[in-house]
């Protein structure tokens, strides 16, 4: 049922974007709005297009969301690779899109700080420090919550990044 939805999800998100599409909907409004004196503005001819415009777009927003929750998890799995992959990489930043909003917008000040003064170590040091320790915390929570992975899951998100090299 998933596969099916997410390829019908997929199919129409793709159609609806298209330039015919479109064209097609303001078509869709100015026969509309060219009928209105024929009908001579009435409620029922008003409730059409709310009623219809409402529809699609009620449905469009599942649609959409679906389409772009798998996007940007693709796109974070590929990043979350290229880290993996890249020598010298801190791979103690996969991950952080789950973040608490709080943890990211002070990741954020803390970059925007360093790109103003990059000798700042000590605001690299601590930036260092609180993804090490949201990480380690993680890494806790996991294993408290599955005894299986205790025993058999061994990764490195609870190593220390290394130093910074000056």
């Amino acid at each position: 049922m998933k596969d099916l939805f997410r390829r019908i999800a997929n199919r129409i998100s793709n159609w609806t974007g298209t330039a015919a599409v479109f064209l097609g909907a303001v078509l869709i409004i100015i026969v509309w709005a060219t009928t209105g004196p024929l009908f001579h503005f009435s409620d029922t001819w008003q409730l059409v297009i709310n009623t219809g415009t409402t529809i699609i777009t009620f449905l469009m927003v599942f649609l959409i969301q679906n389409t772009q929750n798998r996007d940007g998890k693709a796109v974070q799995l590929k990043l979350d690779e290229l880290i993996h992959a890249t020598k010298g990489a801190r791979t103690s930043f996969v991950g952080l899109e789950d973040f608490s909003d709080e943890d990211i917008g002070e990741l954020d000040h803390e970059f925007k700080a360093l790109v103003q003064n990059p000798s700042s170590t000590r605001s690299i040091a601590k930036l260092h420090a609180k993804i090490n320790d949201e990480h380690a915390r993680r890494a806790i929570l996991k294993h408290k919550s599955n005894p299986v992975q205790r025993i058999f899951h061994h990764d490195d998100i609870t190593k220390p990044m290394p130093p910074l090299s000056r």
